[in-house]
């Protein structure tokens, strides 16, 4: 990876003014709007998504009954000849709800608290400091990557992605400044990467996902598997730059996804159902080329599994656990079996006949190998 030089120094920032709300912008590159692809001329459409998935009504709540502490300054940057708000945008969009009643009316919301026209006045300024968006990359990823107030993963990755690709400040930097000792910035990274390349190349729509809500973490945290990175073409120091999936494999790509994510299209649902252990399953079963062809027939995870691990070792896990459980049962016989119950008898003499069974079994298979497990080989007749 190219190496950026850039200053831990973080620039001094003006102090802050008051300034009229009306004069304030919100930020359509808000990570947490991510994916959502709007822009500085949709406020309300923004506002819209803070109030309804970002809980702004908490926000709401608190200013109405204590007012807005004006040591937390908004931060914003002047782009285009309007001034955008870089951080405090749930902030800026509760304020604007409580006092704009035409934007309450436009988006359709009620029930809000009533403030008191003293109160409505000391909202019509908030405190705000002007800078760059590079000035300021420190303090919110500090607050927002690795601290206080998290955002969702994907939106991590964004803003990450974005101090890295445009700010030009290394991946290490960023991690040792907002106090990463994970990897969690690098994988953050990796992840929006194939994700962004996926969607570039036609062999992912993320909002063609079988369930609502997008489950990120299933690919930067799968990224992390040796497997799955192979089955990629990617390895554990490769994919941190844009387009890290190779053409040869890009197909390969569109499948994780589907295996991941699904499709309401195809009417597909993603086999990794918990991130723990499906996970951890489906870098096995890609282990193995049997692995690889039973997801692609459209097999479950668990029969994939299966298939990935050979019936050598499913027969070790089979007679492991069968062990296991007999040993319990034999501890709960004295206590469990009162000598009434022919049923429970007649099971435990079906385990004894299929236990000999196998045993049988194993033993004409072992009498008919040598000692490396290759088959014995027969004598022609006349040569005793």
């Amino acid at each position: 990876m190219t190496t950026r030089q850039a200053s831990t120094m973080p620039k001094p920032l003006s102090p802050p003014k008051d300034l009229p709300v009306r004069d304030l912008y919100f930020d359509p590159k808000n990570p947490r709007l991510a994916g959502e692809g709007l822009t500085v001329d949709q406020q309300d459409e923004i506002v819209k998504i803070l109030w309804q998935d970002r809980a702004v009504n908490e926000l709401v709540d608190s200013i109405a009954a204590s007012g807005y502490w004006k040591h937390e300054e908004l931060f914003a940057a002047k782009e285009s000849g309007k001034l955008v708000v870089i951080g405090g945008n749930r902030r800026l969009a509760a304020v604007k709800l409580l006092t704009d009643d035409t934007l309450r009316k436009r988006l359709s919301i009620t029930g809000l608290p009533t403030l008191s026209p003293a109160d409505r006045q000391k909202l019509e300024t908030l405190p705000v400091i002007e800078c760059k968006r590079e000035d300021l990359w420190q303090y919110i990823g500090f607050k927002h990557v690795n601290g206080p107030q998290d955002w969702d993963s994907i939106a991590k990755a964004e803003y990450i992605a974005r101090v890295y690709n445009e700010y030009k400040i290394p991946l290490e930097q960023i991690a040792r400044t907002i106090g990463d000792r994970h990897d969690t910035v690098r994988r953050l990274y990796r992840g929006l990467m194939v994700l962004q390349q996926a969607e570039r190349t036609g062999k992912f729509d993320v909002h063609d996902r079988y369930n609502t809500r997008f489950a990120y973490s299933h690919l930067w945290t799968g990224l992390g598997y040796e497997n799955i990175q192979k089955f990629l073409g990617l390895s554990a120091d490769k994919g941190f730059e844009q387009n890290p999936i190779p053409k040869s494999h890009l197909e390969h790509v569109r499948e994780l996804c589907l295996w991941l994510y699904g499709s309401r299209k195809e009417h597909k649902e993603p086999i990794i159902r918990s991130q723990n252990p499906d996970l951890r399953k489906l870098d096995e079963t890609l282990g193995s080329k049997n692995g690889v062809a039973a997801l692609r027939s459209g097999l479950p995870l668990e029969t994939a599994l299966k298939s990935s691990r050979g019936d050598e070792r499913l027969l070790r896990e089979a007679l492991v656990l069968a062990e296991q459980k007999l040993k319990e049962a034999r501890g709960l016989v004295l206590t469990g079996f009162t000598g009434e119950d022919a049923e429970l008898l007649s099971k435990a003499k079906v385990i004894r006949t299929i236990s000999d069974s196998i045993a049988s079994e194993m033993e004409d298979i072992a009498s008919q190998t040598t000692g490396d497990g290759a088959p014995k080989k027969r004598k022609k007749r006349g040569s005793e």
